[in-house]
């Protein structure tokens, strides 16, 4: 009998701490709403006591979440642990995940403790949790850089607490496969009580071990693993969900467990991500890249032709690549607009925002004749933005050979209209330099990527931008089949962001 690998995903947690990719309150509920329909076993929903608005994110995926736990970090203090059970509490199941750094480099100069108070703070915080929520996980933060010996003495007094998860982080991904299975392996064979709770891992990709180093810690025994949709997180990212559930489930003749997830979500789940966070899934990406299932050289076109298996060991279509059909046209009605939108995960929160969103969508079919799945994610990614400060009213730009390229812009700024014309090295660098001329933002463009969304030419491009000021990062998307409008709009996006002035607080773990 196989056992169950616990899926812990955390892409609106530690993926949201990636430079530039908040989320709204509206975008973490169509995530949650995507990773239910997966079937992840537990959504770490976020960390309530780093804003009000994280608070009300967490809180709002806890009510509409019903066939997973949903789970909010917590520092060890009483302030982010109350936090995080009043956030959580509404759900089904919930979980409150609490964590304290033990190795000697984060004591000494992070928290400035001796290990004997690390301790005692973290049995208080565990106690506290369990007083306020059944499930708790305990995470020794730098687990990996840790000594084995306080590791051993620290978990076996938060189990004795009342800690029915403890997780080992490997928060700054410099362990290696052997090391970090040794690493559970010890813990799990030198701790009395180590049968008393479920073994789980978070790791890093600094190294570009993440995976590696979580499946050799699943063959040592651990049965939780903490990932993100398409490896999301700061720095190099975390252990990738999609890359951790197809290596358990193509290898079952290897890994004496299995998951529940529901394969077919994962494509739709990893677009969606995507889409929100402006973050491109590169064309390489195992499993959910474009190229994962592709086959160009003659050798490979011609065993594939006559045997499958010869070069995929996997079928695409397992892990939801038939998934995006064609579905509406330009004579689709509102309710089969509505219910496709519904079946996407997708759901407006009113009859107004249906209706913009359904103007878009004729507008779109006007423009393109087959409208696809991923037209829709996008679109209804235009529609997350209910208030926007800065909106563009038109825009014409002008590019010809030898001459220099030319826009003239209006942006509607609170409501009044503003007009301006300049010029640059291209039409976007005009448009760009056009309505900063507006807004004068004083923001830095840190990036500028440009995909299309389907195949085609008529396809609409994704215009992603990040712009940096005073230490923040936001990230900016636009679609148009028109690139120079979808470049504007993914502008005027970012700026809306930056206007926002919505607080982040990154407890690196």
């Amino acid at each position: 009998m196989k056992e169950q690998l616990i899926i812990f995903d955390t892409t609106m947690r530690d993926g949201e701490q990636s430079p530039g990719a908040s989320m709204t309150r509206e975008e973490k509920l169509r995530i949650g709403r995507q990773l239910e329909r997966m079937r992840v076993n537990v959504i770490e929903a976020g960390f309530p006591a780093a804003s009000n608005g994280d608070f009300e994110s967490v809180k709002a995926v806890a009510q509409v979440v019903k066939d997973s736990i949903v789970c909010g970090l917590a520092r060890a203090t009483d302030n982010d642990i109350r936090r995080a059970g009043e956030a959580v509490k509404p759900a089904n199941a919930s979980r409150i995940h609490t964590f304290i750094a033990t190795s000697p480099i984060h004591m000494q100069k992070k928290l400035r403790m001796q290990p004997d108070q690390v301790i005692e703070q973290a049995v208080k915080s565990v106690k506290l949790a369990r007083s306020l929520c059944e499930d708790v996980e305990f995470s020794p933060e730098d687990a990996g850089r840790s000594e084995i010996d306080f590791l051993c003495r620290i978990l076996e007094k938060v189990i004795d607490a009342g800690a029915r998860t403890i997780n080992i982080p490997d928060t700054v991904g410099y362990t290696v496969p052997e090391q970090f299975s040794g690493i559970i392996r010890q813990l799990r064979e030198r701790i009395p009580n180590a049968d008393k709770v479920v073994w789980s891992v978070h790791c890093h990709n600094d190294l570009g071990l993440a995976v590696a180093n979580s499946l050799s810690a699943v063959m040592a025994g651990a049965r939780q693993v903490e990932c993100t949709i398409n490896g999301l997180g700061e720095r190099a990212g975390n252990a990738s969900l999609e890359e951790v559930v197809m290596a358990v489930r193509t290898r079952q003749d290897f890994f004496n467990c299995d998951t529940r997830i529901d394969t077919t979500q994962i494509v739709p789940a990893s677009k969606m991500v995507a889409a929100i966070t402006g973050f491109a899934v590169q064309p390489n990406k195992a499993i959910v890249g474009a190229n994962a299932f592709a086959h160009e050289s003659g050798i490979h076109q011609d065993g594939v032709l006559k045997s499958r298996e010869t070069y995929e060991i996997m079928r695409a279509e397992d892990v939801g690549w038939s998934t995006n059909k064609l579905v509406l046209g330009k004579h689709s009605g509102r309710n089969a607009f509505k219910s496709r939108l519904q079946q996407l995960g997708i759901e407006l929160e009113s009859e107004e925002a249906m209706n913009a969103a359904f103007m878009r969508f004729k507008e779109l079919a006007d423009k393109k004749h087959e409208i696809f799945d991923d037209d829709l994610l996008m679109l209804a990614s235009d529609e997350a933005v209910t208030q926007e400060h800065f909106k563009l009213v038109s825009l014409l730009a002008h590019s010809e050979t030898g001459e220099t390229p030319v826009a003239r812009i209006v942006v509607s700024e609170d409501g009044r209209e503003k007009q301006a014309e300049s010029r640059g090295s291209g039409p976007v660098d005009a448009t760009f330099k056009a309505i900063e001329s507006i807004v004068a933002s004083g923001a830095d463009l840190q990036l500028f990527s440009v995909n299309n969304i389907t195949s085609g030419t008529d396809s609409q491009g994704e215009v992603s931008v990040r712009l940096s000021k005073s230490g923040r990062i936001v990230n900016g998307q636009g679609a148009d089949t028109d690139i120079v409008v979808a470049s504007a709009k993914a502008y005027l996006n970012a700026l809306n962001k930056l206007h926002s002035k919505l607080e982040r607080l990154n407890p690196q773990v």
